[in-house]
C-alpha cells in the first residue's frame, strides 16, 4: 500500500478526524448507538454463572456441523473413515474457538486504543459494552478449549504487511477487519446454534455469541461505512482507495484460509496435513463455500464502494 500519505487536517495524535460532529447523519448514528447500548443492557448475562459446563462432551458425536468442515464437498472428506470424520469435527471445533480467542484478543487491543480518543467520542459509550462482551466471549471460548481439549491452538494466521502510517486508513482498516472477523464467525454461530446433532453446550455457546454479535455487526457496519466516507474525503487519491480495497480483499482471503490447519488434520489422524491444506484450498467446492460464508460481507463492502475501489 505504498503511497498512502495523509491529506487533510486530522489531529496529529494518530486517531484521525472525528466522525462524531462532521458526519451528515450523526443524529442517526447516535440513535443507533443508543438503541444498541440499551439492547446490550437488556440482554446482559453473567458468563461465569450462565454456563453449566458438563464434565465431558462425548467424542462419538459431532462437535462441528459436517457441512462446515474444511473438507466438505471434496474427495478428502469422501476418503475419511467415520471415526476420522468425528475426530476432525472435534478438532475443527476446538480450532474454531481458538481462532475466536486470538481474534477477540486482537480486536480488543485495537478498540481499547481508541475508546475515549478524539474522533471516537460518540461510539465510546458503546465501546464499553463491546469490550465487556468480547472479553466474556474470549473467556468462554478459551474455557471450552481448555476444558474439553486441554489446549488452545496457536495463532498461525498469515499477517499481512501493515500499510504506512495514515490515521484515516488505519482507523478504517481496524474496524473493517473487526467487521469481517465478526461476520465470518457469526455465519458459523448461526449454523452451529441451530444444529440439533451437536451437544447442547456447543449450541448454547454459539447461540449466546450470535446474540451479542448481532449488535456488534450492526454497529460495525455503520461505523465502517462512516470511516470509509471519511477516508474518501481525507484521501482524494484514487490509488490510495484502490490500495485500501486491495488490502481488504486480501484480508478476506487470509481469514478464510486460517480455518485450514495442518495441526488439526494431524490431530484427526489425517496424514500430510500441509499437502491436504494445499489440496483443499485449491478445490472448487471450497471456493464456493468461502463465497457463501463471505456473501453478506462482500455484498456490504461492494455496496459502500470498498471492493469496487479495489477493482
Amino acid at each position: 500500500m505504498a503511497g498512502m500519505t495523509r491529506q487533510g487536517g486530522g489531529p496529529a495524535d494518530g486517531t484521525g478526524e472525528a466522525i462524531d460532529d462532521t458526519a451528515d447523519d450523526s443524529a442517526e448514528f447516535r440513535a443507533l448507538l443508543d438503541r444498541l447500548s440499551d439492547k446490550a443492557t437488556e440482554d446482559y448475562y453473567n458468563p461465569f454463572t450462565t454456563f453449566d459446563w458438563p464434565e465431558r462432551i462425548p467424542t462419538d458425536e459431532f462437535w462441528m456441523s459436517p457441512e462446515l468442515l474444511t473438507v466438505h464437498g471434496t474427495d478428502v472428506m469422501d476418503a475419511l473413515t467415520p471415526r476420522q470424520l468425528l475426530d476432525l469435527s472435534r478438532w475443527e471445533s476446538v480450532h474454531f474457538y481458538s481462532l475466536n480467542v486470538h481474534g477477540i484478543r486482537d480486536l480488543l487491543i485495537e478498540v481499547m486504543r481508541r475508546v475515549h480518543t478524539p474522533g471516537f467520542r460518540a461510539p465510546s459509550e458503546f465501546f464499553h459494552h463491546f469490550i465487556g462482551e468480547e472479553n466474556d466471549h474470549m473467556w468462554f471460548f478459551a474455557t471450552f478449549c481448555l476444558k474439553y481439549a486441554d489446549k488452545i491452538y496457536p495463532d498461525k494466521k498469515l499477517r499481512l504487511p501493515e500499510p504506512p502510517h495514515d490515521p484515516a486508513v488505519e482507523n478504517f482498516l481496524v474496524f473493517v477487519r473487526i467487521l469481517v472477523f465478526e461476520q465470518i464467525v457469526d455465519h458459523y454461530n448461526v449454523r452451529l446454534a441451530g444444529d440439533e446433532r451437536l451437544h447442547p453446550t456447543i449450541r448454547h455457546i454459539n447461540r449466546l455469541h450470535h446474540q451479542d454479535e448481532s449488535r456488534h455487526i450492526a454497529f460495525g457496519r455503520r461505523l465502517v461505512e462512516l470511516l470509509w466516507q471519511r477516508l474518501c474525503t481525507a484521501e482524494p487519491d484514487e490509488a490510495v482507495r484502490r490500495a485500501t480495497g486491495d488490502y481488504v480483499g486480501r484480508y478476506l482471503t487470509t481469514m478464510m484460509e486460517s480455518f485450514y490447519s495442518p495441526a488439526v488434520y494431524r490431530d484427526a489422524g489425517i496424514p500430510d496435513g500441509f499437502a491436504v491444506r494445499k489440496r483443499l484450498l485449491a478445490h472448487p467446492a471450497r471456493h464456493t463455500a468461502h463465497a457463501q460464508v463471505l456473501r453478506k460481507t462482500t455484498d456490504f463492502l461492494t455496496r459502500i464502494g470498498v471492493l469496487d475501489a479495489a477493482r
